[in-house]
């Protein structure tokens, strides 16, 4: 079947009709000579489309149309009359009816605007879920003091216009934040831009942040927005913000300032109203006192300081994450039984410390789910590095177990051994150069953003 429909009018002739074409179309037809009885029979078993006729004895057309969108707002409406007016559509349009067609009917006309109402269900239906997604994809998970104690700051701070700066390690979730911060806020009918300052080079951060306009420079083909202008009404989320250089950071609070910028190689002053939300995972106090941030920047971006507590902190709050991370996956991989931890496996997780904090919770959970074979997760299914007694968790209880083999010679996997080997060389080169990403890289021959995108991966924190 192509879809069900439900044909209401009081003209049998009209009825048997219409029925006749739909269903030599594939489609699953139902029909009633009146409101009540429509009503009725869409309660019993629902269609996707329903054709209404707006002049029939009890309630009229357009007062079951209300009804419809009222109970059932998925379900497309057309409605049908053979007195149409500009007036009576426009009036059927405003009520929330998909179409408004004459009769006598055309035939070929109706199963025209049958099938558009169709495909327009199946993209509001996607975008239901879509967004239902987006929004399971966007919430803070926990019960813990420090979780409560976020949430109710972030209730208490997204409808205001306050500026927010965020701090906290890796992995901790500062875009959530950020974002939950959006769509509580008045601005959530507007778009939220993330800038990710780490990942720009400085050549390219006006045309970025600006835009520029046609053959400001070579490559500039077409005018390009640059991302205030997009967050225009809305909300931009500066991330890293403790990344910029000096000389970007001045740029920056001039516009903040102002809210006013002109396009590379143009002329014309844009205003913009934007709200700013900026993430870090430094500690700008003592960026400042080194030199590397500018003073009066950290006091503009810093109305509202929001510190979002390291996993390790609130263990608490892991089997809940574990929990909606399980449901996610099994979801997304369309697994044939819902997965679960067993307690042992539990036990371990809620003992490590998770330096790369719910990023890394989650990419391990993701894991577990594809590679584990049964729908009980067990200890045999953790990674050798919950398994310290057989396989030594670091180079401490390596030695204490009488091994001297660094952890990635202690696997026969090339990728795992791969990842062990990185997350100690990198971090042991954090910690000899003091957390300072630019200088690490320097040393080890990357790029900065390379670092970076590394640092992020293997859920480590500087």
């Amino acid at each position: 079947m192509n879809g069900k429909i439900l044909v209401v009018d009081d003209e049998e002739l009209i009825l048997q009709s219409v029925r006749d074409i739909l269903e030599d179309e594939g489609f699953e037809v139902q029909t009633a000579q009146d409101g009540e009885t429509a009503l009725k029979k869409m309660a019993d078993e629902l269609p996707d489309v329903v054709l209404l006729d707006i002049w029939m004895p009890g309630i009229d057309g357009l007062e079951v149309l209300k009804r419809i969108r009222d109970q059932w707002p998925l379900v497309q409406t057309v409605i049908m009359s053979g007195h149409g007016t500009i007036e009576t559509a426009v009036k059927a349009t405003r009520l929330g009816a998909f179409d408004f067609i004459e009769k006598p009917l055309s035939y070929e006309h109706l199963l025209l605007t049958v099938r558009n109402a169709l495909k327009y269900r199946d993209l509001r239906e996607e975008n239901v879920l879509l967004r239902q997604k987006t929004d399971r994809n966007f919430r803070l998970i926990g019960k813990s003091t420090q979780m409560n104690a976020l949430t109710d700051q972030i209730d208490i701070v997204a409808p205001t216009k306050a500026w927010v700066l965020i701090q906290g390690e890796n992995g901790t979730g500062k875009e959530l934040v950020a974002r939950t911060i959006h769509n509580q806020s008045k601005r959530r009918g507007k778009p939220m831009i993330e800038v990710n300052c780490a990942a720009i080079p400085e050549e390219l951060i006006e045309s970025e942040l600006f835009g520029h306009e046609r053959g400001a420079f070579t490559g500039a083909t077409n005018m390009r927005r640059g991302k205030f202008d997009q967050a225009n009404g809305g909300t931009l989320f500066l991330d890293e913000i403790g990344d910029m250089s000096l000389k970007t950071q001045a740029k920056i609070l001039r516009i903040l300032q102002e809210q006013r910028f002109e396009r590379v190689g143009g002329s014309k002053v844009i205003s913009v109203d934007v709200r700013i939300i900026a993430a870090t995972n430094k500690n700008l106090e003592r960026e400042i006192k080194e030199g590397n941030f500018r003073e009066d920047l950290y006091y503009r971006l810093n109305v509202i300081p929001i510190e979002i507590p390291p996993l390790r902190e609130r263990k608490e709050d892991i089997p809940l994450l574990i929990e909606a991370f399980l449901k996610e996956f099994t979801e997304d991989m369309a697994c044939s039984a819902r997965k679960q931890l067993s307690p042992e496996a539990m036990e371990r997780l809620m003992a490590y410390d998770w330096p790369g904090n719910v990023r890394e919770l989650k990419n391990m959970i993701e894991r577990l789910v594809i590679l584990s074979k049964s729908p009980e997760i067990g200890l045999d299914d953790l990674p050798p590095s919950f398994h310290p007694c057989r396989h030594g968790g670091d180079a401490e209880k390596a030695s204490a177990a009488g091994g001297t083999e660094p952890l990635w010679m202690k696997t026969s996997d090339f990728k795992e051994a791969k990842a062990f080997f990185e997350r100690e060389y990198i971090t042991k080169k954090l910690a000899e150069y003091g957390g300072n990403v630019k200088k690490t890289a320097e040393a080890i021959g990357i790029q900065r953003r390379h670092l970076h995108r590394k640092i992020k991966s293997l859920g480590l924190s500087t």
